[in-house]
C-alpha cells in the first residue's frame, strides 16, 4: 500500500470505530462579553461545520467527546454537556462530506464509512476564549470564531444543532450555576462581582437584564458566598466580591 495513503483511505470501513454513531460539538467561548462559536472551515468548498468526531469501539461516550475537545481547543478542563441526538433520516446527505474529502484529494466510494448516514449525539462546552489554541481536523483546513451575529451557513443540519443548543444552555443557566460542575466557573474569576455575572447572563441571553432583579434572582438561589468588597476607589462605590459554594 502506498505510503501516501491517508488514515481515512487505508480504513475505509471505519475498522475500531463504532457503526453510525457520531458527535458534534457546539463550543461556545467568552470573550470581552461577546459569544461565539469554534466552526470548522473547508477550503475550495465553501463549506463550514461544527467540530465532530467518533467514538472508538474501546471508548467511553464521554471520554470520546472530551478526547475530540482537547484535539480541537487544546484545553482539558472544560464544562461539557450532552444536550440532543440528532437522528432524523433528512439529516443523511453524502455530498458535503463527499465534496470535503474529494477537495483533501481523495476519492471515496459510495460505502466508504465516513459517507454512511450517522445518528449523532450533541454536546455544548464552554471555554475561555483566550485560553483555547483551535485546532482543525485532519479533513479541515481552519478552525475559526465565528461570533452569533455573524455565522456563515453551516452544512448539514449544524445550524439547528447549534441553535438547539444556544436555547439549551440559555434553558439550563439557573439550573446548572452553582457548584462543581457550574457552567459559568470557567468563564469567571474565582472569585468575581454581581456585575461580571450578571453581564455573563447577559452576554449569553442576549438581552439586557435589571440589576437589582438579577442580584435577587442570584442570592435567592443560595449558590453564591459573599466575600470581602472589592476596592478600586471610593469606598462607597466597592462592590462585594462572591464566589460560588462549592458543596451545592
Amino acid at each position: 500500500m502506498s505510503e501516501k495513503l491517508t488514515p481515512l483511505e487505508q480504513n475505509p470501513e471505519g475498522i475500531g470505530y463504532l457503526p453510525g454513531l457520531a458527535m458534534d460539538f457546539v463550543i461556545f467561548g467568552f470573550d470581552q462579553y461577546q459569544l461565539k462559536i469554534l466552526l470548522l472551515e473547508y477550503r475550495n468548498t465553501n463549506l463550514f461545520a461544527l467540530p465532530g468526531g467518533f467514538v472508538r469501539e474501546n471508548e467511553n461516550m464521554n471520554d470520546a467527546a472530551r478526547r475530540v475537545l482537547s484535539e480541537r481547543t487544546g484545553l482539558s478542563d472544560i464544562y461539557l454537556d450532552q444536550f440532543y441526538t440528532f437522528g432524523d433520516l433528512a439529516r443523511y446527505d453524502q455530498a458535503p462530506l463527499r465534496t470535503i474529502m474529494q477537495a483533501k484529494g481523495l476519492n471515496p466510494t459510495d460505502d466508504h464509512w465516513l459517507l454512511r448516514r450517522f445518528v449523532s449525539v450533541g454536546y455544548y462546552a464552554l471555554i475561555d476564549f483566550r485560553k483555547a489554541a483551535p485546532t482543525p481536523d485532519p479533513l479541515s483546513d481552519n478552525c475559526i470564531w465565528y461570533t452569533l451575529e455573524n455565522l456563515p451557513e453551516l452544512m448539514l443540519d449544524h445550524k439547528a444543532i447549534a441553535q438547539k443548543a444556544l436555547e439549551t444552555l440559555r434553558a439550563d443557566l439557573d439550573r446548572k450555576l452553582g457548584g462543581y460542575d457550574s457552567w459559568a466557573a470557567p468563564l469567571l474569576p474565582k472569585a468575581f462581582t454581581m456585575g461580571e455575572l450578571q453581564k455573563l447572563y447577559e452576554t449569553i441571553l442576549g438581552q439586557q437584564l435589571r440589576r437589582s432583579s438579577f442580584q435577587r434572582k442570584m442570592l435567592s438561589l443560595d449558590i453564591l458566598e459573599r466575600l470581602e468588597k472589592q476596592y478600586s476607589g471610593g469606598a462607597h462605590k466597592a462592590p462585594y466580591l462572591y464566589q460560588f459554594i462549592m458543596d451545592k
